[in-house]
């Protein structure tokens, strides 16, 4: 039963982000437990802690007698977010390099799947992929703290949002791909320092590629 409410849970909170993502769900509207559980075909429980992990998330917010609303993201909130990020991977990057030296298939395979996806400009498929590219370095960094800090940002999540920024702009995603690949070539061939650049530069630059979006304000 725990394993099948968890999966529950993990559903809703997966159909309302993809929701607020796709901008079905804009900034203000109100998102109610019993409604929602309704549509889902659900209890209220599942749906109340699945709000509960996008307001952790900082998606959604909740107010005394107005109810659960979605957030809009300020420009200023989603760049702190990612000077952070920076640094985390960016260190990520250095620790990780000696490891894929001596064993670089895995991001060979992941750095394979960005392209797949770049080529059949499969956005969704793409944002899904550079999320695990990402994830890889962290967690082959073998620092547990690291890992839980860079967990703790929703690294994924504003990874997506900002992929979103970027949907149906080839050239983005034509500088996206040149990026990991630098990146992909610094780490496989041990350059620990360059990563750490690199790491550091990608994230940085991400937001300029566009200062608009649905989320943002």
């Amino acid at each position: 039963m725990g394993v099948q409410r968890e999966s529950m849970r993990d559903r809703v909170k997966q159909v309302l982000l993809d929701r607020i993502l796709e901008g079905i769900y804009k900034p203000g509207d109100r998102l109610v437990e019993l409604q929602l559980a309704r549509e889902l075909d659900t209890s209220q429980g599942p749906v109340r802690e699945a709000l509960r992990d996008l307001e952790a998330m900082r998606l959604v917010e909740s107010v005394t007698y107005r109810g659960t609303r979605v957030r809009a993201i300020s420009q200023q909130e989603l760049q702190e977010s990612y000077q952070v990020r920076a640094e985390l991977e960016g260190l990520a990057g250095r620790l990780a390099a000696p490891q894929f030296l001596t064993q670089p298939e895995s991001l060979q395979m992941a750095l394979q799947a960005l392209e797949a996806a770049a080529q059949a400009q499969d956005f969704e498929q793409f944002t899904r992929c550079n999320a695990a590219f990402h994830r890889l370095i962290v967690e082959t960094a073998g620092n547990s703290v690291l890992l839980r800090v860079w967990s703790s940002l929703d690294s994924e999540t504003w990874t997506r949002i900002n992929l979103l920024i970027v949907r149906h702009k080839s050239d983005d995603l034509n500088s996206l791909m040149a990026e990991h690949r630098a990146i992909t070539e610094a780490l496989i061939q041990g350059k620990a320092e360059l990563a750490e650049k690199l790491l550091c530069q990608h994230v940085e630059i991400a937001l300029s590629r566009s200062p608009e979006h649905r989320l943002l304000t």
